[in-house]
């Protein structure tokens, strides 16, 4: 009897033991610190910067500029933002968003001011700011993204923005752990399904400033971070194709929007006329000044390949290949 109960005694503990045992842990998130810190030893110091400081990205309205009292929420214009903005701000021809260009050598880094709220040219107050880190040797990237609370049209103070990695602030400044989102919210907002070719995207509207803008289309790309390793696309091809000449096409946001919008298959939100007719309709490639029966005859059929691939990649018509990866 000492025995059997010496057993049961034995298999009760391993049975609590068993039960008690941990759970797994996710593998936790990194700080804006710990994130910026790597970021900065793989690619190169961010600065601190004004966002007035940066080009304006025109909006206008049949080739010209409005002067600011003839702004309207909700207007068309000739080539609006794509990044869809939400339904209480002034709509996707809001001016005055500025970029920043503070690459050098192989280190490529380009910030972005958004306004999404229709305020005076000059005024310190943004609505979003975005940095794309990039190093062209490496095809290391980082992002950084910062953006005013929902519902908020006041935006916030961009006069300063800090270095990610910066710990102590000059003295009435914000720091970079108020002004920056932490990596793991960064990475919920899936930046990287739209660009999911290269680290710098290309559309009418920034087109415009593209001097400004590093770019690096057919190099290593890889997200630094554990936070975006979930990050993945591939480069859709056949062979021949004239639509990856000069740039790779994702198998992302590129098929499912870009693509189509590229080629006057869709129209942009909040586009006018003009934005809606050729050429400015056929943004691919850029610079068009060709003739569209030209352009058809040029493209039409590397576009239906793409199309295909992008609607069926195990077409034996395709070339699928890693173009993102996760980076340590």
């Amino acid at each position: 009897m000492k025995l059997i109960a010496w057993i049961s005694a034995l298999l009760l503990v391993a049975g609590a033991a068993q039960a008690a045992a941990p759970k797994v842990p996710k593998v936790p998130t990194q700080s804006l610190h710990e994130y910026a810190d790597q970021c900065t030893d793989m690619i190169g110091q961010i600065p601190a910067f004004d966002c007035t400081d940066g080009t304006v990205v025109p909006i206008t309205v049949n080739g010209k500029e409005p002067a600011y009292s003839e702004y309207k929420p909700g207007m068309t214009c000739d080539r609006p933002a794509l990044l869809r903005y939400g339904a209480q701000s002034f709509g996707q021809c809001t001016p005055y968003s500025r970029i920043l260009n503070f690459s050098r050598d192989k280190v490529q880094i380009s910030a972005f001011c958004r306004r999404e709220q229709l305020r005076d040219p000059k005024s310190p107050y943004f609505d979003e700011v975005d940095i794309v880190a990039h190093n062209a040797a490496t095809g290391k990237t980082c992002w950084f993204h910062a953006e005013g609370k929902t519902g908020q049209k006041t935006g916030f103070n961009a006069s300063r923005v800090p270095p990610p990695n910066e710990r102590t602030p000059p003295p009435k400044r914000v720091s970079a752990k108020e002004f920056w989102w932490t990596p793991g919210r960064t990475a919920q907002k899936s930046c990287g399904a739209c660009h999911d070719a290269d680290p710098f995207m290309y559309s009418p509207w920034l087109g415009q400033v593209w001097h400004k803008v590093p770019t690096d289309p057919l190099g290593p790309y890889s997200n630094v971070g554990k936070d975006f390793a979930k990050w993945h696309s591939n480069s859709i091809s056949t062979r021949d194709n004239t639509c990856v000449g000069c740039h790779r096409i994702g198998d992302q946001a590129s098929c499912s929007q870009f693509v189509p919008m590229a080629t006057g298959q869709t129209a942009p939100k909040d586009g006018n006329a003009l934005a809606r007719s050729y050429p400015l309709s056929h943004w691919m490639p850029v610079n068009n000044a060709q003739t569209q029966a030209f352009w058809n005859k040029a493209n039409q059929e590397s576009l239906q390949k793409i199309m295909t691939c992008c609607d069926d990649p195990k077409n034996p018509i395709c070339t699928i290949k890693p173009i993102v990866k996760s980076s340590k």
